[in-house]
C-alpha cells in the first residue's frame, strides 16, 4: 500500500515549505500533493515554485501532484486553475468542479478525484471517471462501511485513496474566520494566518476544544487517526493519506510505513503516534459514529 502526503493547508512561510519538503524528498512517502488549497491570498509560493518543487520531488522517486484549490472566488483563481490544468508534466487532484470542467474540456486522462468533490454514491463516481479521474480521494465524513457498500456498487473501481491522519477539513466559507478572530476584513487580513502552523483551536464555553479555524478553512479539534484501524482500512483503499501538521509529520510517516510493513503491530504504532500529536485523536467518522469520537479497534 503506497503513503500520500497531502497538500499543506496551512500558511507556512516560504522557508519552512521549501526545507520541509527537502525532507519529505528523503521520506518513505510515495505520493506527494503540492499547491495551494485553501486561500488564493496565500502567495509565499506561487504555481512556479510549487513546480519546482514538484520536480524535484520526481527526481526523488515521487510522483508528484498538484491539487487546486477547494473554492473558486474570482477570475484570479480561475487564471490559475487554467494554468495548472495546462501545464502537462504533473498529475493534477482536482478539489472543485470548475477543475473538473477544465480537465475534461482539455480530455485530460488519470487524473485525481479530491475529496473536495463529496463522491458519495457510485453514479457520481462513475461520471467523474467517464471524465478522466483514475483515483478517488474519498471524503473523509465517509464510514468504511459506506465506502465498502459504493465500491460494491461500482462498476469500475478506481485507485482509492483514504484520509488516515491529520486534522479533518470540515467545510470552506467565502469568510475568513481567522481575520474575524483578530477584527480584521478578509480583504485587509494582514495575513495573519501566516505562521500559525496548525491553525486555531476554537473552544467551546466550558473550554473544550472545538473546531480549529484555518483561514476560509474549518476543520476538527482533535487529529483524525486511522494508524489502529489499519487491517480494516486496507481492506478498501490503495493509498493513505496523512496530512500536514506543524510538527511530526514524517516522523508519524515512518510510523504508518513501518506499521503497513508489518514491521510493527497497528495499535502499537498508533499508540507510539500519541506522543506526536498535536491534539487527542478521534476515528468517528470511519467507524459510522461522531467524527470527534475515539473508538479503538477491535
Amino acid at each position: 500500500m503506497k503513503l500520500s502526503l497531502g497538500p499543506l493547508l496551512y500558511y507556512w512561510p516560504r522557508q519552512s515549505v521549501l526545507d520541509f519538503y527537502a525532507d519529505v524528498a528523503a521520506s518513505p512517502v510515495d505520493i506527494v500533493h503540492l499547491g495551494e488549497t485553501v486561500c488564493a491570498r496565500r502567495h509565499e509560493l506561487r504555481l512556479e515554485d510549487w513546480i519546482e518543487v514538484a520536480t524535484m520531488l520526481a527526481e526523488a522517486g515521487k510522483e508528484a501532484v498538484l491539487s487546486t484549490q477547494s473554492l473558486i472566488e474570482s477570475e484570479s483563481d480561475l487564471k490559475t486553475l487554467r494554468r495548472i490544468v495546462a501545464q502537462g508534466r504533473f498529475r493534477i487532484e482536482a478539489n472543485d468542479m470548475s477543475a473538473v470542467r477544465l480537465l475534461a474540456t482539455h480530455e485530460r486522462r488519470g487524473w485525481i478525484a479530491g475529496p473536495a468533490l463529496n463522491v458519495f454514491n457510485p453514479h457520481t463516481l462513475a461520471l467523474l471517471m467517464e471524465d478522466g479521474a483514475r483515483r478517488w480521494v474519498v471524503p473523509p465524513e465517509m464510514a468504511g462501511t459506506a465506502l465498502a457498500e459504493l465500491l460494491g456498487a461500482a462498476a469500475n473501481r478506481p485507485e482509492v485513496e483514504v484520509f488516515a491522519y491529520g486534522r479533518l477539513p470540515l467545510a470552506h466559507s467565502a469568510r475568513c474566520f481567522t481575520a474575524r478572530h483578530y477584527n480584521l476584513q478578509k480583504d485587509s487580513c494582514e495575513f495573519r494566518c501566516l505562521g500559525i502552523s496548525d491553525g486555531l483551536v476554537l473552544r467551546t464555553r466550558e473550554g473544550e476544544p472545538f473546531l480549529t479555524l484555518n483561514g476560509v478553512q474549518t476543520q476538527s479539534a482533535r487529529i483524525h487517526n486511522l494508524l489502529g484501524d489499519l487491517p480494516a482500512v486496507a481492506g478498501h483503499a490503495d493509498i493513505l493519506r496523512i496530512s500536514p501538521q506543524g510538527n511530526h509529520t514524517l516522523e508519524v510517516v515512518a510510523l504508518f510505513r513501518a506499521a503497513l510493513d508489518e514491521q510493527l503491530p497497528p495499535a502499537s504504532a498508533f499508540a507510539n503516534s500519541r506522543a506526536l500529536m498535536p491534539a487527542a485523536p478521534c476515528n468517528g467518522f470511519w467507524h459510522g459514529r461522531p467524527g470527534t469520537e475515539h473508538h479503538t479497534a477491535t
